[in-house]
């Protein structure tokens, strides 16, 4: 079961590059939401099954490769040439560029998870989880279509917004797992209607929600970073005014 999903999730990630590919660029963005909703089952299944194997793992990451590496960039490529072809030849290698950062980036960053599994504190990510990062450019592309925003600046901001991400998937920036989460035990009454509240919120304006959920989990690591440089700082001034 646990295989079958991970196939799910590759799947709807090819599906995502022939629909970019063919111009659907919204059912690009759907897809990359499908397998990231796959992606977050099978890992699940497989602990609640008791059927976790290196297979599985190597599998999971190689799929993830395609699903939220791939995609997302080819996705992002394809709708910038689609909607912004004339400003140049230099604009195009520009976003060819971003993208094919980004997914080195995401490369980097599954690489990097693999093989320090045996070291990494469970309760933060090192870098930007690449699931998260595709739903950005998922959620971009998707707002560029539902607001119809054309132009160079939006041309820019699209490329910015792939650039920095794959930047903060390869950072050593701390972003909390939500690994203690666990379906397993006994969660509060009050705790089970954050879940229908969440569905409420991203209904009413999905493409906007989900980019502001994006924008909040991937700059939080930065800020937090800032915020703690900050109270170092005004500690070794108090010492030194001391």
């Amino acid at each position: 079961m646990p295989n079958l999903l991970t196939t799910g999730a590759l799947f709807a990630g090819f599906y995502s590059i022939v629909a970019a590919i063919d111009g659907n660029f919204l059912g690009a963005a759907w897809a990359i939401y499908v397998a990231m909703f796959l992606d977050g089952l099978d890992g699940r299944v497989a602990r609640m099954t008791s059927t976790e194997s290196d297979f599985g793992k190597e599998f999971d990451s190689l799929a993830d490769m395609v699903s939220f590496g791939l995609a997302p960039a080819i996705v992002t490529y394809q709708w910038g040439i689609a909607r912004f072809p004339e400003y140049g030849e230099l604009w195009g290698r520009v976003g060819w560029l971003a993208a094919f950062l980004f997914t080195v980036a995401a490369a980097f960053r599954l690489a990097r998870f693999n093989t320090n599994l045996a070291v990494d504190d469970k309760h933060y990510f090192q870098g930007l989880p690449s699931p998260p990062a595709a739903s950005g450019l998922a959620a971009m592309v998707w707002i560029s279509i539902v607001y119809e925003i054309e132009g160079l600046p939006a041309f820019v901001a699209g490329i910015l917004i792939t650039s920095l991400t794959g930047l903060a998937m390869m950072s050593n920036l701390r972003y909390l797992s939500f690994k203690d989460f666990n379906l397993s035990s006994r969660v509060r009454f009050g705790n089970l209607l954050i879940i229908p509240l969440v569905l409420i919120v991203v209904s009413l304006n999905p493409p906007l929600v989900l980019f502001a959920m994006f924008f909040i989990y991937a700059t939080s690591a930065p800020l937090i970073w800032l915020w703690r440089r900050a109270q170092l700082l005004l500690t070794g001034r108090k010492k030194g005014a001391a």
